[in-house]
């Protein structure tokens, strides 16, 4: 039955002599394990089983070497797009992926690709995919690329300027659209992550009446709540909240005095707390406001104000915000007026400002054109990362093995990885 018993596969063409045991530990939800389901198919149940897979069989031959040894080893004429598709046939993508890369580690990441965009200097966000791609907003369009950094179909919003975009799942993406003077065309829309095509657009409704506004920073929870910093037309400023399943308004936290939400350009949810944090950050705003929301009793449990700061600091206005994995604390970084120095001559002050995340206990941040990982309880520096010659990096982010940065001078952006251990 199941596990026991020699299998021979004819691949397009080549025959494969192996074990039900080396095939079961492609997992039951993989193809290669439901062939041997008697419940998917009667014939596992002997001691010896035949199948015939139209499919390549130089790359079957490296996925079943993985799956004998545990090691990826690819020929040089086998290319990483034509393994990576019968990986993805087989459901042993996330197997190879593995086997190439170990877990994020922000000491050991090393450069894997630099990816150019289409024109320099309007890059606003990356943001990494569930898949392991990632997508660029960029001017009036939202770029997609898949794993292999491949591009697919991107999202075109008519020229209205993209100030945010986040991966509802691994087919869906939302954006955050500014208006534009006279137009009512911003707003918060979800699109295919495939085809480009939009599926739905998020409505804020204020006494009934649907209203336009041009959204600023996105977020989720757990529960697949949608959040993002809302400004109306008539100062109907604060955060709405849709039910990212029915599309549906669920709520709308109006900016009370002295705490600007509308404006927020990070939103970030904390589970453990079960509030958001909202985020204006210079030069959005003259002063930078954190608040953390409690949507439950439309509360502000707690916020800050850079307004008052000593003297020495005014010229240093905060300009991002994170919220520690911690859930006890928020780390701020200011303004840095450093300059950045490329090929032996000086540019003009970067408008590049500083960003920073988290992940697995260490903290990143960028400066210029280079991002700072910061290690252990006193978060004392422990790497710094220099990637392609593009600019300053204008954003960055971090999702499952990898991170993405932007750089803003040339649109390229540089995918960060974590290599695998010697093997010794």
């Amino acid at each position: 039955g199941r596990g026991r018993g020699r299998v021979r596969l004819n691949v397009g063409g080549r025959v494969f002599q192996t074990t039900a045991t080396t095939l079961a530990a492609a997992g039951r939800d993989t193809m290669l394990g439901a062939m041997l389901d008697a419940s998917w198919n009667a014939a596992a149940a002997g001691d010896e089983a035949d199948y015939f897979i139209d499919r390549d069989p130089a790359c079957f031959a490296v996925l079943l070497d993985l799956l004998r040894t545990g090691g990826l080893h690819v020929p040089p004429h086998i290319p990483d797009a034509v393994l990576c598709r019968e990986a993805l046939y087989y459901g042993l993508l996330d197997r190879v992926r593995a086997a190439r890369w170990d877990d994020f580690d922000g000491d050991r990441l090393r450069l894997a690709a630099s990816v150019p965009g289409r024109a320099p200097g309007d890059g606003t966000a990356v943001r990494p995919a569930p898949d392991g791609g990632c997508c660029v907003a960029h001017g009036g369009a939202v770029r997609v690329y898949n794993w292999m950094l491949e591009e697919r179909r991107p999202v075109y919003l008519d020229h209205a300027p993209v100030n945010d975009a986040a991966y509802l799942d691994a087919s869906t993406l939302l954006v955050a659209a500014r208006e534009r003077p006279g137009r009512r065309d911003g707003g918060v829309a979800a699109f295919s992550a495939l085809t480009g095509e939009m599926r739905h657009r998020f409505r804020v409704a204020h006494d009934r009446q649907v209203r336009s506004f041009t959204p600023g920073a996105l977020a989720f929870d757990q529960e697949c709540s949608i959040f993002a910093s809302c400004k109306g037309r008539l100062n109907e400023y604060g955060i709405g909240v849709w039910d990212g399943t029915t599309g549906e308004q669920t709520g709308f936290f109006y900016e009370p005095p002295g705490c600007a939400l509308g404006d927020a350009d990070k939103l970030q949810w904390l589970d453990g707390t079960k509030t958001l944090m909202a985020a204006t950050m210079f030069p959005r705003a003259d002063s930078s406001f954190i608040s953390l929301l409690d949507f439950r009793d439309k509360n502000v449990v707690w916020s800050w104000c850079d307004v008052g700061t000593p003297a020495s600091l005014e010229d240093k206005h905060a300009v991002h915000a994170i919220a520690m994995e911690d859930g006890r604390s928020i780390c701020v970084i200011n303004q840095s007026r450093s300059k950045l120095m490329s090929r032996k001559k000086v540019h003009a002050e970067e408008t590049c400002y500083p960003k920073l995340a988290t992940h697995a206990g260490q903290l990143f941040a960028s400066t210029n054109d280079a991002i700072s990982v910061f290690t252990g309880p006193d978060h004392a520096l422990t790497s710094t990362l220099r990637g392609s010659d593009g600019g300053a990096i204008c954003d960055f982010s971090i999702g499952g093995d990898r991170l993405f940065a932007l750089h803003n001078e040339k649109n390229v952006f540089d995918v960060w990885e974590t290599p695998p251990p010697p093997i010794i």
